[in-house]
């Protein structure tokens, strides 16, 4: 059983635009057409899904596209992103370390406060001694 996009979009919860913007760029495959309608096979979900996951996971159109090119280019995507992911996740330890002592800080003015100047200058990535 073929889907045309307005089942497709519901069964995805993805905007009919999307799809035929994913399909412009290369992302979908070309849909066959009844009447001039698209028709797409039940698998085409399965992808959408994937194309979403990946877009929440905060890659680009453009690194979505990757995964579509041979190996050793899907691999450096992949290795960048990783990456930036690690980088990310100092960023947010860090910031993490920082929010957690102006919680529990008893100063009226937390930049005066010297462990928490420490902690900001220890910087992202930095090993923590405890909130």
């Amino acid at each position: 059983m073929r889907l045309t996009i307005g089942q497709l979009a519901a069964a995805t919860g993805v905007p009919a635009s999307a799809i035929r913007f994913w399909e412009r760029h290369g992302l979908l495959p070309a849909p066959e057409r009844q009447g001039g309608q698209r028709r797409y096979p039940p698998r085409a979900a399965e992808r959408i899904v994937l194309l979403r996951t990946f877009q929440r996971a905060g890659l680009s159109l453009a690194e979505v596209a990757e995964f579509q090119r041979e190996r050793p280019h899907r691999q450096a995507m992949i290795r960048a992103k990783l990456a930036e992911i690690d980088r990310r996740r100092a960023d947010l330890d860090h910031a993490e370390r920082l929010l957690a002592h102006a919680l529990r800080c008893g100063r009226p003015d937390i930049v005066e406060c010297p462990t928490f100047r420490d902690r900001l200058a220890d910087g992202p990535g930095a090993a923590s001694s405890g909130p």
